[in-house]
């Protein structure tokens, strides 16, 4: 027997997620082809985006215990992710790492935030393929290395990532006038508690502002 969504928008949030991985894996996958400087690089970007697409495969699976169509549930996000990823197109290889550490971080974000009220079962399959996977040490030491290197790259870099952190909110945007039951899994949670939407929105600033630091920008 399939299990059966217990929220109104899961299916919605495992379709988001499921397209947002297979997105990352793709990207990743380009990124390691296009811009990596050494085979290192580009061997551990690869083995990054293999993660991302085993993560993509978990979401499947439970979206078919669901009952669901795997594909029918991404379909309505494919546009606003597309749309996110062409408008953010690194044009080197420090903006491709501070793009997968930076940008997409912050997104992800948003659905760790919307899944921590839901069930424990889905909250905890979503927390598993949010996991870093690496793409923090690797983003960072690479990143830091350069700027110290060349101090110059780090003011170009924090504007690129001011970018990338706002089209990822317009991208959120976009994302919840597609399927406004995901919208709700969030806005819902905190509406009535103005106390837990600070907390969150601090929350999400805190996590940003470390992954600044730490790139060394």
């Amino acid at each position: 027997m399939s299990d059966s969504p217990s929220e109104p928008g899961v299916v919605d949030l495992l379709g988001v997620l499921a397209y947002a991985e297979l997105s990352a894996f793709l990207q990743l996958a380009e990124d390691a082809a296009e811009l990596a400087p050494t085979l290192t690089d580009r061997a551990a970007l690869g083995e990054l985006a293999v993660a991302e697409y085993a993560h993509f495969s978990l979401l499947g699976e439970r979206l078919a215990a669901l009952g669901a169509d795997p594909e029918r549930a991404m379909e309505p996000f494919v546009e606003a992710l597309d749309a996110w990823h062409a408008q953010t197109r690194p044009g080197d290889w420090l903006e491709a790492l501070v793009k997968a550490y930076v940008g997409t971080g912050i997104a992800l974000d948003f659905y760790r935030e919307a899944a921590r009220h839901l069930d424990p079962s889905i909250a905890d399959l979503v927390d598993e393929v949010l996991v870093d996977e690496g793409r923090s040490q690797f983003a960072v030491e690479r990143v830091r290395a350069a700027v110290k290197a060349d101090p110059a790259v780090s003011g170009r870099l924090a504007l690129w990532a001011r970018r990338l952190v706002g089209e990822a909110l317009s991208q959120g945007q976009r994302v919840a006038a597609a399927r406004p039951e995901l919208a709700r899994l969030l806005v819902e949670a905190v509406a009535d508690d103005q106390a837990e939407i600070s907390r969150m929105f601090a929350r999400l600033t805190e996590e940003h502002g470390k992954r600044m630091v730490a790139l060394g920008i």
